[in-house]
Formats: C-alpha cells, sequence, structure tokens
C-alpha cells in the first residue's frame, strides 16, 4: 500500500469518526437471549391500553405491526403488565408513516422516575431525552438532529442501568447519559404513557418488534 494511499484512508477514517459513523458504542442484543422479553404479539394489542391523551385517533394491529394513526395531537399506547425499573434494554422498530413530528415517544423508568426518549420531534428531526434537570429534548445535552424518511424502518434501543441511560438509533448512540445528581423527569403531555409508553404528535407511525431485555445476567459476567 502506497503512502499516498494510507494517508488518505487515515483522514477518510478521522472524518467518519467525526461524523459518529466510526467508533460509537454499539448495542448488541445477542441472538436466542433467554432474558429477552417479546411485548407485542404482532396480531393483538395484548399487554397494551390505548393512551388517553384527550385527541387520540385510531390504532390498529395489522401485517404484524401497532399502526398509531395521527392524534391531535398525540396517540400512543402504554404497557399494562410489570416492567423493569432498572437494569434493561428495551429495544423496538419504529416508523413515520405520515407526518413531520415524532414517530417515536419512548417513555420508560429510571427507577423511581420516568424518562422519554423522543426520535423525530421538534418539526421532524430532533431526537433526545425529556427532560434533565427540566430541559426537555430539543434543549440539553442530549440533544442530536437526524433525517428521518417516512416509510423506513428504523431501530430503537434504550438500556437503562444504575447510573446511565444510553439510547441507540439503527444501533449508533445517540445517548450516554451518566445519571448520577441529575433531575430525570417527562414532559406533562406523557404522564400518562407511564410507567411504559410509547406515543407520536401529529405523525402516524408504526411500530414492531418490541422486546425487553434484562441486564441482570450480562452485570454478573
Amino acid at each position: 500500500m502506497t503512502h499516498r494511499r494510507i494517508v488518505a484512508i487515515t483522514i477518510l477514517a478521522g472524518l467518519f469518526s467525526a461524523w459518529g459513523l466510526v467508533g460509537a458504542a454499539r448495542a448488541e442484543s445477542p441472538a436466542n437471549d433467554p432474558a429477552e422479553k417479546s411485548l407485542f404479539d404482532g396480531q393483538t394489542l395484548k399487554g397494551w391500553k390505548k393512551t388517553q391523551f384527550g385527541g387520540e385517533a385510531e390504532i390498529e394491529v395489522k401485517e404484524g405491526r401497532i399502526v398509531m394513526r395521527a392524534g391531535s395531537p398525540m396517540t400512543g399506547i402504554t404497557w399494562t403488565e410489570a416492567f423493569p425499573k432498572i437494569d434493561y434494554e428495551i429495544s423496538l422498530e419504529a416508523m413515520r408513516v405520515d407526518g413531520s413530528d415524532f414517530f417515536c415517544g419512548l417513555t420508560f423508568p429510571v427507577g423511581e422516575s420516568p424518562c422519554s426518549f423522543i426520535v423525530g420531534g421538534w418539526g421532524g428531526g430532533v431526537v433526545g431525552l425529556s427532560s434533565i434537570d427540566g430541559s426537555d429534548a430539543s434543549e440539553n445535552e442530549t440533544t442530536k438532529y437526524m433525517e428521518f424518511k417516512s416509510g423506513r424502518w428504523y431501530l430503537v434501543q434504550v438500556r437503562v442501568s444504575k447510573d446511565k441511560i444510553e439510547a441507540w438509533i439503527d444501533k449508533l448512540q445517540m445517548v450516554n447519559l451518566a445519571t448520577k445528581d441529575r433531575r430525570i423527569s417527562i414532559r406533562s403531555e406523557v404522564e400518562l404513557s407511564r410507567p411504559l409508553g410509547i406515543s407520536c404528535f401529529a405523525t402516524t407511525a408504526a411500530l414492531r418488534e418490541i422486546k425487553v431485555r434484562s441486564l441482570g445476567d450480562e452485570k454478573s459476567k
């Protein structure tokens, strides 16, 4: 390999790293993980209920997906069964079917406190946690910007451990927040999503492959 080619590759690698395309922490889930549990059977809303936001639109299950129609302004589902508060990872695939705002507002527990991971909010491109020390996903240190295409599935993962919240989209890390001495909360609009809920804002969204995985066995290794 020539010296010129080595220099070119080194420069490109540096650029990719700066863009977050190389060296980003990845969320890897072992195949057939016995600690993993499905939260959606692909046929019904078993375990879920329609969130009564007021102004919510139709929700249906078809073709192995949950379709939440655009509400005025919000539509969502809330989990009705037991769910861990710490040391877990939740994952799902989400799609913006139509609209221009968030198609996945994932509200989840962090110990006794709730938090939300917003995907595609504030006009379509904001990603982040709501809320950290009273600041929402558009104005705190977790704020990122990403282009989302309608009709495309995105893998969303959130991992909650004793001292950290992490989140990924398509296995590219978006959030890596140490939670010690931080105030974790949610916006009042998603209070009815507790303890676990998924919502969309003035946007039709589709969901599938909703799963939770315990981190207990992983920590003991």
